[in-house]
């Protein structure tokens, strides 16, 4: 469903993303780690078509996202790092004019923006100017919008930021009811124990090259059989700690076969 296939993005002579191929299927939780200036980012701009790659493909659902944008965006959910809304929305207009957009009735748009407000309890806040709305608020909001089109393929960058712990409750359970219903989830993440609790598979990037990537239970046995943890594995096998027997500049693949977290 979400494919990277032989990715390259370069700034000048800088690489941002190089050679990054990755193939998420329906049903997955994948969550992409790494460090800061890893290519995160990056990655995650060239998958919903706000940047081109250098060289490579990206495709959603088979759709080229260079040559065939509206076809793979139409699939596509996005939840960026930072929310934007209209300020002098509601949170309940924002969500209508996006359905709007999607060309749904206004029977339907109205189902479905109850539908989320429901999901994300939203209720509290939803008729207030955006502007008022704190950044939890906000990126409540924001997933709302993102699910509000039952969307194939979702792309979520660093999705729990700013919220507070039973709003991050609620979005994980939700992510893992999205994957569990067959949507192809993409997640850019600098909480490990996000990544940890939900993933059904972990990529780690670094200096823009994909390190290892596999099952938590993969990437222990491949790299470090001791660990009991992810943050020490991620240390070990990133620029940031000792990489012991896993060079960041090799790229080690430990399998495509993906689990459902307990």
């Amino acid at each position: 469903m979400i494919e990277l296939n032989n990715v390259t993005r370069t700034y000048g002579t800088k690489t941002a993303v190089s050679g990054l191929s990755l193939n998420v299927p329906a049903g997955e939780l994948f969550a992409l780690l790494g460090p800061n200036g890893a290519g995160k980012t990056t990655t995650i701009k060239m998958l919903v078509g706000l940047l081109r790659p250098s060289s490579g493909h990206v495709r959603l659902g088979g759709f080229d996202v260079v040559a065939e944008p509206r076809k793979a965006c139409a699939l596509l959910g996005f939840v960026p790092d930072v929310p934007f809304l209209y300020d002098k929305l509601t949170g309940r207009e924002f969500l209508q004019f996006l359905a709007s957009m999607y060309g749904y009735s206004r029977r339907e748009a109205a189902e479905r923006v109850e539908r989320e407000i429901e999901h994300f309890e939203l209720a509290e806040f939803i008729d207030e100017l955006a502007e008022a709305y704190s950044h939890g608020m906000k990126q409540r909001l924001v997933f709302a919008a993102a699910f509000l089109h039952d969307p194939a393929a979702l792309i979520i960058d660093e999705p729990l930021v700013g919220l507070d712990p039973r709003s991050a409750k609620l979005v994980k359970d939700l992510l893992r009811a999205r994957a569990a219903a067959g949507v192809a989830i993409f997640m850019s993440t600098h909480l490990l124990d996000v990544a940890e609790q939900i993933a059904d598979r972990i990529g780690i990037v670094d200096r823009g090259k994909l390190i290892c990537e596999g099952t938590l239970a993969q990437l222990r046995s491949r790299l470090a059989a001791q660990h009991t943890s992810l943050e020490q594995l991620f240390l070990d096998v990133t620029a940031g700690g000792a990489r012991g027997n896993a060079p960041a500049e090799e790229e080690i693949t430990v399998g495509q076969a993906h689990s459902t977290p307990q």
